[in-house]
């Protein structure tokens, strides 16, 4: 399985309109490879190289197993129109946060995690990491990830 986005490339820079800099809109992604037992997919968005420790960007779980990606600018809801849920992020919001690293203190990774899983979780919306990641054990077919890099220059 593969995932990637149109926008930027594995281990390239994210586009400023991905970012707090521009208009934080989530980017596109692209999947394909899944195992046909897939009945849903999980993403997970974080940056590991946070001062506070990983920090979540993104949770989107509950996505239909015949989907091959996510169009640009999913809206913050709980819900989404195809039956999706979004999960809260460590800004404490439900759907997408992107990149916003201090200015001044070099690239920031962040990595792009998909899961795609044997089951629907069917969890209630604005659930966290922890509680997405438990709800997943025993139910991962396959995973794949990709990394984009972020970087705020001193004003």
């Amino acid at each position: 399985m593969k995932i990637s986005s149109p926008a930027f490339p594995d281990q390239g820079f994210i586009p400023v309109e991905y970012t707090c800099d521009g208009s934080n809109i989530s980017p596109p992604l692209a999947w394909e490879g899944a195992p046909r037992e897939t009945q849903s997919f999980s993403l997970i968005m974080d940056d590991p190289d946070a001062s506070a420790g990983v920090w979540v960007h993104w949770l989107v779980y509950d996505i239909a197993g015949d989907k091959k990606g996510l169009a640009p600018y999913i809206s913050p809801l709980l819900k989404l129109p195809d039956g999706a849920r979004q999960g809260k992020n460590s800004f404490l919001r439900i759907g997408y946060g992107g990149p916003c690293p201090p200015p001044g203190y070099g690239a920031h990774r962040y990595f792009f995690k998909l899961y795609a899983l044997d089951s629907m979780l069917r969890l209630r919306s604005n659930v966290s990491r922890e509680q997405l990641e438990t709800a997943m054990k025993g139910h991962i077919l396959e995973r794949a990830e990709f990394m984009g890099r972020f970087q705020r220059h001193k004003p």
